[in-house]
């Protein structure tokens, strides 16, 4: 764990989409030498959360580079979080890294954070080459699929009725308020389904799961690394480690796991 405390940026903004889906999302970038480090956060977090700014910090004090930043409804971005989609949200992170990143990345994704990053490398590899390019993934608890396999598969009917018929069902948090999930989330995240066949991402992988996480169960882990075909993959599952993974022990797995990529 990392005693030092890095200077807080300011953030940048830059317009992300078109016309009426036009929005300002708020990102911060650390100057330093590859391979870089990428944050993706989860789903209704923020790049100030406890993760990020541990990374930021141990990107400060090695002098790497490290960008992050806040999707649209998050944070410090603009917009509003019931018109999020997964589609929505990939657009903006393939931009901002086209933006800000230069030479290899380690790409870190946190839970939502974690699908966008396997949705991200697809992206980039049909792009072709661009000024950044993948050293590796670290994917904390990841989640790709869940607003289908872990949300809409486990909903009850009079759940799924109101978001049929209302649009949204304000979902009870152990974390604090109750949040909004959309019909627009569910359906649109239907375009972005990964589980069902091979995930080639191109580079390797590491995966830190815990096994209390009441959110994203183990097996979800196991299922996704069964999907990756590299050999390059490595699955951690942390016994007492609960969804987050943000006591000191996780963070120092976190910041080995990306160590170790580069």
């Amino acid at each position: 764990m990392i005693d030092s405390v890095a200077p807080e940026q300011e953030p940048a903004f830059i317009e992300v989409g078109n016309g009426d889906g036009q929005r300002r999302i708020a990102v911060r970038t650390r100057e330093g030498r590859a391979p870089g480090l990428f944050w993706l956060s989860g789903f209704n977090s923020d790049m100030q959360g406890t993760k990020a700014v541990a990374l930021d910090a141990w990107a400060a004090e090695h002098g790497r580079a490290f960008v992050r930043f806040d999707y649209s409804g998050h944070g410090e971005s603009g917009g509003k979080f019931t018109d999020g989609t997964i589609g929505r949200w990939l657009e903006e992170s393939v931009a901002i890294f086209e933006r800000f990143c230069e030479g290899p990345q380690v790409v870190i994704g946190s839970s939502m954070g974690g699908w966008i990053a396997l949705l991200l490398a697809r992206e980039l590899a049909k792009r072709g080459e661009g000024r950044g390019s993948l050293a590796g993934l670290v994917l904390i608890a990841p989640a790709p699929d869940f607003t289908e396999a872990l949300m809409w598969n486990g909903f009850a009917p009079e759940v799924r009725d109101e978001i049929m018929t209302k649009g949204v069902w304000q979902r009870p948090s152990q974390y604090g308020e109750p949040y909004p999930i959309t019909r627009a989330l569910i359906e649109e995240g239907r375009n972005h389904l990964l589980l069902g066949s091979a995930i080639d991402v191109g580079c390797p992988v590491r995966i830190l799961q815990g096994a209390q996480d009441p959110d994203v169960p183990w097996q979800h882990a196991f299922a996704l690394a069964h999907r990756l075909p590299s050999d390059d993959v490595v699955l951690t599952m942390i016994q007492d480690g609960d969804h987050r993974l943000s006591r000191p022990q996780d963070i120092a797995r976190i910041i080995a796991a990306v160590a170790e990529i580069g």
